[in-house]
C-alpha cells in the first residue's frame, strides 16, 4: 500500500540524485585522444576536490556555485584527473584530486563538503561534486591490488584502477544500504535514535545490505534487528548516492505487522511511533530535533507527513 498520493506535495526533492543534466559520457573514458582534446578546449571547466571538499562561492544574485576554472588555469596533475561528463551546452567537466584545496585571494570562496554544499548548489553542480567526491574517496582507499598487493594505477579517466603486476582491473566500490520509513496500521511513523546521537535526534531506520541478500529482505531484517518490529509489505521509493565514503542509500516504505518496539540497545537506543500531530508537536516544542540536511531520511518522512516538516517554535 502506498502511503502518499502526491510526492510533489512533500516539498523538497531528494538531493544528490543526479538530476542536473550531466551526461557522464562513459564511452570517452578510455579515449586518451578525446580526453586530451576535451581538457584543452577553452570551454572546459575544472575544479579541485580534496578530502571530500571543494571550493564554493556565493554569487551577487544569491546563488551558490562550485568554484571552477579553465583547464589551463588548473593545478594540473594528470594522474589524478577525473572526467565527470558534459552538460547540455557541451561544456566538459573534470575534477582534480589534490592534497589540499587551492588558496583564493578574494576571501569569497570557502571549502565545503557535500553535507553543506549539497543543499546550496544547483542540481548540476551538486551532481558534479557528488561524482567527484565518490571517485576521490574510492581512489584514496583502494590504491593496492586486492589480488596480489601491488600498487595500482589510475585508468579510464579515474573510473578504473589497473594492476601492472597481475593485470587485474578494479572498479569504484558502492555499498548498498537500505533506509526505510516504517508505518503501522494507524499510519504512525517509526523513528529511532542511535546511541551516539544527541537527545531528541530521531530519524528513519537504516542498515547495510548483506552478501547474498535482496534489498527487500534487508529492510525486513534491519527493522527487526534494530527495533524488534516485524514488517510485511515493502515498497521501493527512491535512491540517493551517499559517498561517506561509498554508500548508495535505497529508500523504502514498509508496513509493520506488529506494533511492539524492542530496540537492540547497541545501535538504536530509542525508537518511537509518531502520528503526524505528535511529530509536529514534538518538533515545535523542541522535544524532537527537526530532520534536516541532504539525507533521503528527511524526504521519506516528508512523503509520509505530506508536506515540509514544521520548524521549532
Amino acid at each position: 500500500m502506498t502511503i502518499w498520493t502526491d510526492r510533489a506535495a512533500a516539498g523538497r526533492p531528494i538531493a544528490l540524485t543526479g538530476t542536473g543534466g550531466i551526461d557522464r559520457a562513459a564511452h570517452h573514458r578510455l579515449d586518451e585522444a578525446w580526453l586530451a582534446a576535451a581538457w584543452s578546449h577553452p570551454s572546459t571547466r575544472v575544479f579541485v576536490v580534496s578530502g571530500g571538499q571543494a571550493l564554493i562561492e556565493d554569487t551577487d544574485d544569491g546563488r551558490t556555485e562550485l568554484v571552477t576554472m579553465p583547464a589551463f588555469d588548473a593545478p594540473f596533475t594528470e594522474a589524478h584527473r577525473y572526467f565527470l561528463g558534459t552538460d547540455p551546452e557541451g561544456v566538459r567537466y573534470f575534477a582534480l584530486q589534490k592534497d589540499a584545496l587551492p588558496g583564493r585571494m578574494d576571501d569569497v570562496a570557502r571549502p565545503a563538503g557535500l553535507r553543506e554544499a549539497g543543499v546550496l548548489l544547483s542540481e548540476r553542480d551538486a551532481e558534479l561534486l557528488v561524482h567527484a567526491v565518490a571517485l576521490e574517496n574510492w581512489q584514496r582507499l583502494h590504491r593496492f591490488c586486492s589480488r596480489c598487493g601491488e600498487r595500482t594505477v589510475i585508468a579510464a579517466a579515474g573510473h578504473i584502477r589497473r594492476c601492472p603486476a597481475c593485470g587485474a582491473e578494479h572498479y569504484p566500490r558502492t555499498d548498498p544500504a537500505v533506509i526505510m520509513l516504517v508505518t503501522d496500521e494507524h499510519d504512525r511513523a517509526l523513528l529511532g535514535r542511535q546511541v551516539h546521537w544527541p537527545e531528541g535526534r530521531f530519524s528513519t531506520l537504516a542498515g547495510f545490505v548483506e552478501p547474498g541478500e535482496s534489498i527487500e529482505r534487508a529492510v525486513i531484517r534491519e527493522v527487526w534487528e534494530e527495533a524488534g518490529v516485524d514488517v510485511g509489505e515493502v515498497e521501493y521509493v527512491a535512491s540517493q548516492p551517499w559517498p561517506f565514503p561509498s554508500s548508495l542509500m535505497l529508500g523504502f516504505t514498509a508496513r509493520a505487522t506488529s506494533p511492539e518496539v524492542r530496540v537492540d540497545g547497541d545501535e538504536i537506543e530509542e525508537a518511537r511511533w509518531f502520528s503526524r500531530d505528535e511529530l509536529a508537536a514534538a518538533i515545535e516544542s523542541g522535544e524532537v530535533l527537526p530532520l534536516s540536511g541532504i539525507s533521503i531520511a528527511a524526504r521519506l518522512v516528508e512523503l509520509w507527513y505530506g508536506k515540509p516538516l514544521p520548524r521549532p517554535a
